[in-house]
């Protein structure tokens, strides 16, 4: 567990120093591990206005000096709390993924709507719509039949990334049953199904499923992968 603390603190460092925008990628880091300002700043021992001022840009961008302080805190913080965001990376960084099968995971910059994803990806809903104002914080794109027919059940988790309010999108998709079925049977509902392929409408058991679960369930009307991973890529910047 150390080696993977020690993986998360040096990626969540990197990509705050590496951000254009270092502000935006503070909050984005203290929101995803549930902390206020005031409670991150109470962990550092700074004013909770200094917190505001990085984020909002009014203050100098923070040293490597004081992000390795903000990285510590959220983690800190979290291992007190049980480790939930630790968890969730300990599923990301604990097996590599086949990557003819995952094609994509990657985190929004901020969160996004559902109702921006749809726009993004021409996206038709099948079902749920009043469900699209959920923040979501991420996407991973699968081959679906690939999936569905080669990943085992943890694996599947990990296809999670850090947090379950995410688009999963399945490619190749021929009814919407499958990856229905397969949600369901792994137990755990992203914050949105996306389904691209050679598909008008979905089966009506996976709209059965959709609406079990609560779950918005959209189908890309893209010509393409390419085009679809284009389409969510605008969306995490």
């Amino acid at each position: 567990m150390v080696e993977v603390n020690e993986r998360v603190a040096r990626w969540i460092a990197g990509d705050i120093a590496l951000s254009d925008d270092h502000g935006a990628a503070i909050k984005r880091w203290r929101e995803r591990f549930g902390l206020n300002q005031t409670a991150l700043a109470k962990v550092i021992h700074i004013s909770p206005s200094v917190i505001s001022d990085y984020e909002a840009g009014r203050r100098k961008s923070p040293g490597a000096t004081t992000i390795k302080r903000i990285v510590e805190a959220f983690l800190s913080v979290d291992e007190k709390e049980g480790g939930k965001v630790l968890k969730s990376f300990s599923q990301v960084f604990g097996t590599q993924l086949p990557p003819d099968v995952v094609l994509e995971i990657r985190e929004f910059d901020e969160p996004v709507d559902g109702k921006t994803i749809c726009k993004a990806v021409k996206g038709g809903i099948a079902v749920n719509k009043a469900l699209l104002d959920r923040r979501l914080f991420g996407y991973t794109v699968i081959d679906g039949p690939k999936a569905i027919l080669g990943l085992s059940t943890d694996d599947f988790r990990r296809l999670y990334g850090l947090t379950t309010e995410r688009v999963l999108v399945f490619t190749g998709v021929t009814t919407g049953r499958s990856p229905m079925v397969a949600v369901k049977v792994i137990g755990i509902t992203p914050g949105m199904v996306l389904l691209h392929g050679e598909l008008k409408e979905v089966d009506v058991l996976g709209i059965k499923i959709a609406e079990l679960l609560k779950v918005p369930l959209v189908i890309s009307r893209l010509p393409s992968v390419g085009a679809l991973l284009e389409g969510l890529r605008k969306c995490a910047h």
